[in-house]
């Protein structure tokens, strides 16, 4: 039989009674369709056998077989509906199979499936019902006091209401519709969305950002470790040479002790035969009884030929003293030499950061005199007329004068050189924009402040907390600053002996940084040499 199929089924496949599909349906002798149970429990509640449609009476209860084909087309509507999974609304007419709802009916308070949603869509009455999307506790959207649809929102009370809370208990208040009040609702949601969408945007970007940040960590880890493993195995290399060559060195020296000792001593054996010989001989004649014998041979024995006077000979036993202490230093000479050759790697890899810094004049102290390219400053040993009031400017009599550059750096990497050849005093480094250029201040990192200087006692400090004497090998003429802002990194470079002087690690920037310098006092002249920021020539 060919299969038969429907999109909604009409009034002819719904039970009157139940106004579900059919399930068993029997026809009536009036022709009247109706599921098995629903017409047999009917009758059974009533004395007179009475069709629920057309009111035809039958005082013999009928005998009523399944219609096969009605309810073949019922079966196979039935099955393209689906079964109400866990958690979704349930048709409340469904009596076998709970179908899923499609539909509640405010009115009804009851939600139905597609079967059962019919006479909703067909029925003139049922038509005016309102309709939602399927919902469990229909109860809730009911006005518990009189018992009909919330269909207001009194503004006065921000609730809502049935059509008869107005009339009975909120007299006097402001009323609107629900759908009024919620597309104002959904208006301040939609803003609401907007912020939330922009806070989840800027969370998966932050979220990139810190993914990146961490992938670029470990690429320039990985990267460091490269170039670190290529250090020290060029250092052990060394070390083994250098170990290979003393070990040569003292294994030879103790051959040619070897070598004279066995020389010396082929010469001892040889006069040792010589005089076992002779001892021999005198031994055999002193036992002799042949008197003739032993004077015929007296002679020739009693005289010894003369031999070498070994008391003064010795073998020269080697004592080595020093010799592991000058193997040391020869080895330490070429760790030195090879940890120079990283550090001048290191620094060209720093100076292609290189920024153009000039000073701000606007920063200056007031003794200070600066150059018409803003490249040089010097002490004037006296206060020039300048406008004090700038919240930009150091300006106090007690204040070591400073000046700043005109360029800030938030982010990322830079490094500027300063030449400070001739100067008995001078600082330079880098301070937070924040920091306070008026009042008596500490140079310490606490204060913004991240520093090396040259004091006129020419001790050379890092103001760090507390500060740090630097032992340099020799006076910088020109110094690099290098920083790493994420890294907090600051570090201090003696760019011609491509030394680290040293580092400020760990430090944590939350604002702008800028380039600072010190020229020091003038002293009357006797340091009257200009601070003089350079370009970079990278290193070779």
């Amino acid at each position: 039989m060919a299969t038969v199929s429907f999109e909604q089924p009409g009034d002819q496949f719904l039970c009157s009674i139940c106004l579900g599909i059919f399930t068993d349906p029997v026809s009536t002798p009036c022709g009247h369709n109706f599921c098995k149970a629903c017409i047999t429990r009917h009758w059974d509640s009533n004395v007179v056998c009475v069709c629920p449609l057309c009111k035809d009476t039958f005082y013999t209860k009928p005998e009523m077989k399944i219609n096969t084909l009605l309810s073949q087309m019922a079966s196979e509507f039935r099955s393209e509906e689906p079964a109400a999974k866990p958690g979704e609304v349930q048709c409340d007419v469904c009596t076998g199979t709970k179908l899923k709802a499609i539909k509640s009916c405010l009115r009804c308070e009851a939600s139905f499936c597609q079967t059962h949603l019919g006479p909703h869509l067909t029925a003139a009455p049922l038509k005016l019902h309102q309709l939602i999307h399927p919902v469990d506790s229909l109860e809730d959207r009911m006005c518990k006091k009189h018992k009909k649809p919330l269909e207001l929102f009194c503004k006065t009370d921000q609730t809502c209401v049935c059509s008869l809370c107005p009339v009975l208990d909120h007299k006097n208040h402001e009323f609107v519709p629900l759908k009024e009040e919620s597309e104002g609702k959904k208006a301040e949601l939609g803003k609401t969305q907007t912020e939330i969408q922009q806070k989840i945007q800027q969370i998966q970007l932050k979220f990139q950002e810190i993914k990146q940040s961490a992938k670029l960590s470990r690429e320039a880890a990985d990267r460091k470790k490269a170039d670190g493993g290529q250090v020290f195995t060029a250092l052990k290399q060394r070390v083994k040479k250098d170990q290979a060559d003393f070990t040569e060195t003292v294994e030879k020296q103790q051959r040619s002790t070897e070598k004279q000792a066995e020389d010396l001593t082929k010469e001892l054996q040889v006069e040792l035969s010589e005089l076992m010989e002779k001892n021999a001989e005198v031994e055999k004649l002193l036992l002799s009884e042949d008197h003739l014998h032993v004077l015929q041979s007296f002679s020739s024995v009693s005289t010894v030929s003369p031999t070498t006077d070994w008391t003064p000979v010795r073998v020269h036993q080697r004592s080595y003293d020093g010799w592991l202490e000058k193997a040391v230093a020869q080895l330490e000479g070429s760790i030195s030499k090879e940890v120079k050759k990283l550090l001048e790697v290191e620094l060209r890899k720093i100076q292609q950061f290189a920024v153009d810094v000039t000073l701000d004049p606007g920063s200056a102290h007031p003794t200070l005199i600066l150059s018409k390219d803003r490249k040089q400053v010097h002490d004037g040993d006296m206060r020039k007329k300048r406008p004090t009031d700038s919240p930009c400017r150091f300006n106090t009599m007690n204040q070591i004068p400073c000046a700043l550059g005109k360029q800030s750096f938030s982010s990322g990497k830079f490094y500027y050189e300063v030449q400070v050849k001739g100067k008995t005093e001078w600082g330079v480094g880098v301070v937070a924009e924040k920091i306070d250029r008026k009042g008596s201040f500490t140079l310490s990192p606490q204060r913004g402040f991240w520093t090396v200087w040259l004091w006129s006692d020419h001790r050379f400090l890092a103001l760090a907390s507390p500060p740090v004497v630097l032992s340099l090998k020799s006076k910088p003429e020109k110094v690099g600053v290098f920083v790493d802002y994420e890294e907090g990194l600051v570090s201090f470079y003696d760019v011609d002996a491509a030394a680290l002087m040293f580092s400020f690690t760990g430090c944590s920037f939350t604002h702008k940084l800028l380039p600072i310098f010190s020229p020091g006092l003038k002293h009357g002249g006797t340091d009257s040499a200009s601070l003089i920021i350079s370009a970079v020539t990278h290193t070779q």
